[in-house]
């Protein structure tokens, strides 16, 4: 499966280089810029992006005339931006944003937001390949060695969430609130059989870590 191209466009470099680490780890490959005015003109050249990360106050050329860039390219965007007026968002989303984050804000979010408005936007693949499985969001099935493992709903909702943000540690609130909605009110002890029943029918016992008082990891 090809890497999702990702576009960052944040004036204060260590954000930047922050929000780009973290993309790396979640096997996006991105392209970072400084100023707008660079970024817009970079774009003459390659504008093959998947999704783009908009700051809003930049130098050269501001978020929102960047937008009409992306919107010429058909790149989707996100603003990150500390801009939490209600003026702004109004005007980044009627300007043809898919969402808008203020500043700070979690890299899970980032992360779970991303993947919706790729999703939107049909530039996700429905197949992701991780370790030696074979996930196809489409079908809801699961393969190891072309054999199909079968799992229960929520377990496959969980292994895809896991899979999809592999290398970061996610809490059982977390998981609970991703996987059976935010209006679920059981116990984080039902994260926890779902892992075990994860890790006894996929044989991943090495590879979805417990992170101690917090929740899980899959890693690679």
């Amino acid at each position: 499966m090809s890497k999702n191209r990702i576009l960052i466009v944040e004036d204060e470099e260590a954000i930047a280089k922050m929000i780009a680490m973290n993309l790396k780890v979640a096997n996006y490959e991105t392209k970072m810029y400084y100023d707008g005015a660079k970024a817009a003109e970079a774009l003459n050249e390659d504008h093959n992006y998947d999704l783009a990360l908009l700051d809003v106050m930049l130098p050269g050329m501001d978020g929102f005339e960047l937008l009409n860039v992306m919107n010429h390219y058909d790149i989707p965007v996100i603003f990150l931006t500390a801009k939490d007026d209600i003026g702004s968002k109004v005007q980044g989303l009627k300007g043809g944003a898919e969402d808008y984050i203020v500043k700070p804000f979690e890299v899970l979010e980032l992360l779970v937001r991303m993947e919706k408005v790729l999703e939107r936007s049909h530039k996700s693949s429905p197949v992701l390949k991780v370790l030696n499985m074979e996930i196809n969001f489409e079908e809801h099935s699961v393969r190891q060695g072309g054999k199909e493992v079968l799992l229960k709903p929520k377990e496959f909702e969980l292994l895809a969430v896991l899979a999809k943000n592999k290398n970061i540690a996610i809490s059982r609130e977390n998981l609970l609130r991703m996987v059976w909605g935010i209006e679920y009110m059981g116990e984080t002890r039902t994260v926890d059989v779902h892992i075990g029943q994860l890790r006894k029918k996929l044989g991943l016992s090495e590879h979805i870590k417990t992170i101690s008082k917090l929740g899980y990891r899959l890693e690679e």
